[in-house]
């Protein structure tokens, strides 16, 4: 299959979607409309969307990435009004969610109706919803005249896709079109709030935070265990990326935490130094901050090992915009081993070191 790619030329360049923008929107459009799969943009990662209420658009994107069925897929609307078409029984607290956050980085999960089909939901009664905020995506929904269903754009288990060159990496032969609007915002996938039952239920963190959540409803969140580890066997994943690895290099990864920056840069040197006296091609990911530390350990060090910088600590969403690119980075570049620092898990940093727990298949060593 060749896959097309649709260049947005001046919404790359002026954040506005011109005439010629436009048109090539709606050739995706119809591509969607005729059961085909298109990459496209949001303000999170870039989407690999089909028509959420055709069974066999839903069948290809689970093909297209290697996902497992099981795994359910986010529903995406252009506007508020389309939600009650999707979703059952909407609580007062999703609709106050709704106002405060939509369109934005924030995925609610609800009953599902039954216009959206089993094949989408992952053979559940729930449906995860999403009104993304980015023009482009917006735009596509509404040109489609659809519910566009939209995992991340990536082959499943792999970092996300947050440029259209990710896309064309992961997908180009498996799918119809890719939508070029530029890098993604955010660079994390969006928040998922469970609001199907009596007890909300963060199931997937994100930018809209569980503080902020918490904040706007006056109530304490709970969260799924599925953030503290891996989610048991047998068990059924109510969201995307709770059961499968997920975010992942093709190197191994671990993390090395703690309160002290200092021993956690002692930490990360000990581990490389192993790691590569042990033949593995090694990369280190960490702040600015530490790799100062790291070069008054070993002033030699930047000659002896790839050091893929985050941005400083102080800004956790810089980190959490480069995290999946620098991943994708090392890939390239056939690092076999990634010694990766831990951050603190407060606001953003509670999604980033969710996606880095994950990438790390749970792997940390506390110093």
């Amino acid at each position: 299959m060749d896959t097309k790619l649709l260049v947005l030329e001046d919404f790359k360049r002026t954040g506005q979607i011109s005439e010629a923008d436009q048109a090539k929107i709606a050739e995706a459009a119809g591509i969607l409309r005729n059961g085909g799969l298109v990459a496209f943009p949001t303000e999170t990662v870039y989407g690999l969307g089909g028509d959420a209420r055709l069974k066999e658009a839903s069948r290809r994107i689970y093909e297209a990435k290697g996902r497992p069925s099981d795994n359910p897929l986010i529903v995406h609307i252009s506007d508020i009004s389309q939600l009650d078409a999707v979703a059952s029984d909407i609580s007062d607290a999703a609709r106050i969610m709704a106002d405060k956050y939509w369109p934005g980085p924030l995925t609610m999960v609800f009953k599902k109706t039954d216009l959206i089909p089993y094949e989408t939901t992952g053979g559940l009664d729930t449906v995860a919803v999403r009104y993304p905020v980015h023009p482009v995506a917006k735009a596509l929904i509404a040109a489609s005249g659809a519910y566009i269903a939209a995992p991340s754009a990536n082959i499943s288990g792999r970092p996300s896709t947050t440029a259209a060159a990710h896309c064309i990496e992961d997908l180009s032969g498996r799918i119809e079109a890719i939508v070029d609007g530029g890098d993604c915002e955010i660079g994390l996938e969006s928040t998922i709030l469970d609001v199907s039952g009596d007890n909300l239920q963060l199931l997937r963190p994100g930018a809209v935070t569980s503080e902020m959540i918490e904040e706007t409803l006056g109530i304490s969140l709970s969260e799924d265990a599925a953030l503290k580890g891996p989610l048991a066997e047998g068990v059924r994943p109510k969201a995307p990326g709770m059961k499968y690895r997920h975010y992942a290099p093709k190197a191994e990864m671990i993390l090395v935490d703690g309160s002290d920056p200092v021993k956690k840069a002692e930490g990360i040197y000990k581990l490389a130094m192993e790691k590569t006296a042990a033949g593995k091609c090694t990369a280190l990911l960490c702040s600015d901050e530490c790799i100062s530390d790291l070069v008054r350990l070993d002033p030699d060090i930047k000659n002896k090992l790839s050091i893929k910088s985050t941005g400083s600590r102080e800004d956790e969403a810089e980190t959490a915009h480069k995290l999946f690119e620098l991943l994708r980075e090392m890939d390239a570049e056939g690092i076999e081993f990634i010694a990766a620092e831990g951050y603190d898990e407060a606001e953003i940093g509670k999604a980033l070191m969710n996606r880095m727990k994950k990438a790390a298949a749970w792997q940390i060593i506390h110093t």
